[in-house]
């Protein structure tokens, strides 16, 4: 995220992100992970937020390596 609040020039400030991991398995004995993000950018508009959460998802190393194999949900709260 602060990668992020950097490049569209928006101050993180108090910035919190946390994390939600699931593990959801199917009937053929797989399984892989769900992850909700929740942020949270006091004094930066709700669609601000947004567009740095998308970002931070798209430059992310750790979510460029979970890409293919996890379901991520991104929520401003």
């Amino acid at each position: 995220m602060s990668n992020a609040t950097k490049q569209l020039g928006t101050p993180s400030g108090d910035s919190t992100v946390r994390a939600r991991v699931r593990l959801i398995e199917d009937d053929l004995g797989g399984s892989w992970l769900a992850v909700e993000l929740h942020a949270q950018l006091p004094g930066v508009d709700r669609a601000q937020v947004q567009r740095i959460m998308d970002e931070a998802l798209q430059t992310c190393p750790y979510s460029k390596a979970l890409r293919d194999d996890t379901s991520v949900k991104l929520v401003v709260d």
